[in-house]
């Protein structure tokens, strides 16, 4: 039976179509996983609220209702209750969808341009832990000897006390403030990452193209870079996923307890901790923030899930 052979035009077509089907293969695994679908919903409820929070927000979030001209018979009184005038509350009182905090100000504005905080931080804290951990494992990974065991025992220094714990006695160090409080978080999640990236790497550089790259002369650092790193990202950008669902608990519990974000900026956590005192007199000044919390952490998990099921080989079948 004769057998055509590809020309060198369909050859050349076919490998320069190879990564556009990869990355589209990819996203479909992905958007195929139901967890990755409602995650990316829940995800994209909380980032379009960020994006367009001066747009959805009736009021500046540090703005006091009386400095605006409100007084008391326009509702406008400490941990007032909602005021939604399509449920029936009085046209004569502003509206308030989540009622006003003890300082006067509108819940439902804090609550929105909170979701601006709370990504932020999610986002460069893991980023930060990420590009650290990234590095310090595949150093220690690829090189081994004296460089892995110095490495990896000052990440199990960092691992042997509570993240949380940590994270308080690094911001009481370094003073209160959401800055700090990042790099706290972020300090205490290296170790995680950089176990993540040094396992992914002494599984990869035993591989075959790895020991023919190394035959065909390409320098170590070349190997590293180009070679294995590559191949190594998947488990980091799973972890990395989930990792900012943690992040954003953490720093909204530093928050809490007054070390993370200061007064006035609206921060879930801190908004949270403002609030515990009249909790069974103003629960809705705890809901909202909560459960803004609840959705996004629960975004970040869901998606994270998905993307392991998807992009795991042993698990896509």
């Amino acid at each position: 039976m004769a057998t055509s052979n590809p020309t060198f035009e369909q050859a050349e077509e076919l490998l320069s179509s190879r990564p556009a089907n990869l990355w589209r293969d990819t996203l479909r695994n992905i958007l195929s996983q139901r967890s990755a679908q409602v995650g990316l919903v829940l995800l994209g409820v909380v980032i379009l609220m960020a994006v367009f929070a001066p747009l959805i927000a009736p009021f500046n979030p540090n703005a006091v209702m009386l400095d605006l001209g409100q007084t008391r018979t326009e509702g406008a009184f400490r941990n007032a209750p909602p005021c939604i005038h399509l449920l029936g509350c009085s046209p004569a009182y502003t509206q308030h969808l989540l009622g006003l905090d003890s300082n006067l100000r509108d819940e439902f504005s804090r609550v929105v341009f909170g979701a601006q905080v709370s990504l932020r931080v999610g986002f460069l804290t893991v980023g930060m832990a990420i590009m650290v951990g990234t590095v310090l494992g595949a150093i220690a990974g690829f090189a081994g000897g004296w460089a892995d065991n110095i490495i990896m025992r000052l990440m199990d220094v960092l691992l042997a006390f509570p993240a949380l714990v940590l994270a308080i006695a690094i911001v009481v160090v370094l003073g209160p403030g959401l800055v700090n409080a990042q790099y706290a978080i972020a300090i205490v999640a290296i170790p995680v990452y950089a176990r993540v990236m040094r396992a992914s790497v002494l599984s990869i550089k035993e591989r075959d193209f790895v020991t023919a790259s190394r035959a065909l002369g390409e320098s170590s650092a070349g190997i590293l870079w180009r070679r294995i790193l590559p191949n190594a990202l998947t488990p980091l950008i799973v972890q990395g996923t989930l990792g900012i669902a943690g992040a954003i608990l953490d720093v909204a519990a530093l928050s809490f307890i007054g070390v993370g974000a200061q007064y006035p900026q609206a921060e879930w956590g801190s908004m949270i901790g403002a609030a515990r005192n009249v909790v069974f007199v103003a629960p809705w000044l705890v809901m909202g923030p909560g459960a803004m919390i609840a959705v996004t952490v629960l975004g970040f998990n869901l998606l994270g899930d998905g993307l392991r099921d998807a992009l795991d080989p042993r698990l896509n079948r």
